[in-house]
């Protein structure tokens, strides 16, 4: 069985092409393989062998390095002084020269061994790419094509590699289909076993930030900014603005001429998922008034060692203040980093009393604040480059 040299010079670049590879790296991968297999036919697999794979004429160079001593005890790894004054008069003994061998064709076996190296090495070629490519890109928002669903995950294109949304990641109530296109925010790149894993969110609350950076364009300026951001991905989100120029309006800002920032914002999240704005306080009592807005408040009284807060509220506002399945006290105590304890208003001084079972005898009203915490298929693509390997002649 022989190698087509010939051949294998135009699958490499075949190959670079549908692989989205640098040809010089699909050429590098093939001058590896081509030095195992030289190795295993012509000499020992222990040997320092490098292999020039001519793209033009389809011409095979070896260049195998070896010792120069006086006396050749194995003519695999060393060569005589005098053979090797022949190659460089200025060689010495001791030193190492290259010497050129010309290769015509591979056995069968090792024609076997360079396919399954530049298997190996094209698939570790691509995952270093892929690394290459979006490591810069990890914590921004970027376009997706929604490729296929796999039970609560979903698997994503990204343009020159896949990308999954495991179901923690995914919005509350989204429905999603193939073909589908969508924005979703990178959380990380990680090396696996099988290649760079890319995990995406549209659920975290990162996502909804790079959202309004796009929409907001005093944020970029430093006019503006998100101080706090709490989020129920798909059911609603409380984000405190700040102003850092005098006069301007931080709300205003962030909700846009007759809602139109906000609404766009909306749009690619869904209608369904809610967004509160308020103004940020480094006044933590008029924080959590203004996080449990639209609630009136009539009085908060905090403790900065516990980080807790009673805030009394009239009898009927206290639903208000709670909100379905405590969702509203829940996103502001997130917000604030304060346990929150909603209290109707009885006519007496409220205190907070940190030893006391209030988080368990009003379990609904008290809400402990959160911790921080197309590509071708790869067979289609190999195809080529081991047609041109596997090619016999007579």
């Amino acid at each position: 069985m022989e190698l087509d040299f010939k051949q294998l010079s135009v699958a490499v670049r075949a190959i670079a092409e549908e692989k989205n590879l640098p040809e010089e790296t699909v050429q590098e991968v093939v001058e590896q393989a081509l030095a195992a297999a030289y190795k295993r036919d012509y000499g020992d697999r222990e040997q320092e062998v490098k292999v020039k794979l001519n793209l033009k004429t389809g011409e095979v160079d070896a260049y195998v390095s070896k010792e120069v001593v006086s006396e050749v005890k194995n003519p695999d790894y060393e060569i005589s002084l005098d053979q090797a004054k022949k190659l460089n008069k200025e060689v010495k003994l001791g030193e190492h020269i290259e010497v050129h061998e010309r290769v015509n064709d591979f056995g069968r076996v090792a024609a076997q061994t360079a396919k399954q190296v530049i298997l190996q090495r094209l698939r570790e070629a691509e995952r270093e790419i892929v690394m290459s490519e979006y490591e810069d890109k990890i914590n921004t928002v970027i376009n997706a094509t929604v490729s296929r669903v796999e039970g609560n995950v979903v698997r994503v294109d990204l343009g020159k590699a896949q990308g999954i949304m495991p179901r923690s990641e995914q919005i509350q109530g989204e429905r999603y289909y193939s073909g589908q296109r969508i924005k979703v925010y990178l959380k990380d790149v990680e090396r696996g076993f099988r290649g760079p894993q890319l995990v995406v969110s549209r659920g975290n609350k990162e996502f909804i930030e790079w959202l309004f950076k796009a929409e907001v364009p005093e944020m970029e300026s430093g006019a503006v900014e998100i101080k706090k951001l709490a989020r129920e991905p798909g059911v609603r989100s409380k984000i405190a603005v700040w102003s850092n120029v005098p006069g301007i309006d931080p709300v205003g800002t962030f909700v846009g001429g007759h809602g139109s920032r906000v609404n766009a914002v909306m749009s690619e999240i869904g209608e369904q998922e809610k967004i509160d704005i308020i103004v940020y306080s480094e006044n933590i009592e008029e924080f959590i008034i203004n996080a449990l807005s639209p609630t009136q408040v009539s009085k908060v009284v905090v403790d900065e060692k516990t980080k807790r807060a009673v805030v009394t509220v009239a009898e009927d506002q206290q639903s208000i203040a709670i909100g379905k399945g405590g969702q509203n006290v829940r996103l502001a105590s997130k917000l604030t980093g304060y346990e929150i304890d909603i209290k109707p208003e009885t006519g007496k001084t409220e205190e907070v009393q940190p030893d006391t079972d209030t988080a368990k005898t009003n379990e609904a009203a008290t809400v402990k604040p959160s911790v921080p915490g197309r590509i071708k298929k790869k067979t289609e693509l190999e195809s080529s480059l081991i047609d041109a390997i596997e090619k016999q002649s007579e």
